[in-house]
């Protein structure tokens, strides 16, 4: 997906950064909607569909990370998290919550825009429709390789794109251990142990999709000091 087809929602109580970052991304070819709050915002998102959403973390009212959980009960669209708390823990509070990524403020408008398309990049292409699927079984779970979905039964489980692009990342190495580092640097993040902690996160959440009991988990394995690795039946 690139810019020129993806609708963005941002928002933010401030009025002053909601029309710049408006603005700014418009000039770089997203089409762009507006909320001044979580209100708003539920009230658009009843009418339309977007390709990613940047909420403000601190908005009076419903947060952000309340907007965030809500959302993601029933969506797998993006969500990028726009904060002034820029500690280690709300970035993991932020990902638990079902964050695909989170930006402390004040950030550079490039470094926005250079997560924005770098999120955008790791959503599954659609196939063909004549393409045979590859499928992985993981007990009850199917995946599919090619639509890059998960079913359980006839039910659709629904995964962000981070989750998304870890399935893609395992999936191309059934049976074999991929290091923290290695999946930090192929999701695209900095290297360090704040990010390889934002990645145990995104497992765990993962693991909760997939294992009948998450704590005891049988196909997205832990390998002691070698990673993690997926183990289809």
């Amino acid at each position: 997906m690139s810019a020129l087809d993806a609708h963005l929602l941002i928002v933010d109580d401030d009025e002053r950064i909601r029309v710049l970052l408006q603005k700014f991304l418009m000039r770089n070819g997203f089409l762009v909607t507006a909320a001044r709050d979580a209100g708003h915002a539920r009230r658009i998102l009843t009418g339309l569909d977007f390709d990613m959403l940047i909420l403000d973390v601190m908005m009076p009212g419903e947060d952000g990370l309340s907007l965030c959980r809500s959302i993601r009960e029933t969506s797998q669209t993006p969500i990028m998290l726009l904060t002034a708390k820029g500690e280690t823990d709300n970035r993991i509070e932020g990902l638990e919550a079902g964050a695909d990524d989170y930006l402390p403020k004040p950030f550079e408008p490039k470094e926005l825009l250079l997560r924005i398309n770098a999120i955008l990049r790791r959503m599954p292409e659609t196939p063909a429709e004549d393409s045979v699927p590859k499928i992985l079984h993981l007990g009850p779970i199917r995946y599919d390789l090619e639509r890059g979905e998960m079913w359980e039964g006839e039910g659709l489980v629904r995964l962000t794109a981070t989750e998304t692009q870890l399935m893609k990342i395992f999936s191309a190495n059934p049976g074999e251990p991929i290091s923290r580092n290695k999946l930090v640097e192929d999701l695209g993040r900095d290297r360090g142990q704040a990010q390889e902690r934002a990645v145990d996160v995104q497992i765990t959440r993962l693991r909760r999709k997939i294992e009948t009991d998450p704590k005891q988990p049988r196909y997205l394995q832990t390998v002691r000091g070698a990673g993690y690795m997926l183990a289809p039946d």
